[in-house]
This record gives structure tokens, sequence and C-alpha cells, in this order.
């Protein structure tokens, strides 16, 4: 592998990682409840 595809590779992995955390931020944030954990468990309602 190429360093250049290596860093677009890279670029793309952390970009996907970025925009996953937003969308689960922001659906945890449009929501009624308090995620505690990440499988949704310890949800309590605001």
């Amino acid at each position: 592998m190429t360093p250049v595809k290596a860093a677009l590779l890279s670029f793309l992995m952390l970009s996907g990682i970025a925009i996953w955390g937003l969308g689960i931020y922001s659906a945890d944030a449009g929501s009624g409840y308090v995620v505690t954990d990440g499988y949704g468990v310890g949800a309590v309602k605001k």
C-alpha cells in the first residue's frame, strides 16, 4: 500500500468515526432519554 492510499484510508476511517459519533450524539440529544451505557439498558426518562 502506498503512503497516499494509507493516508486516504486513514482520513476516511476517521471521518466515518466522527460522523458516526455525531449521529449518535444527535439521536441521543433529540430523544427524551439519557443513555448511561452503550446499549441503552440504563436509559432513564428526563
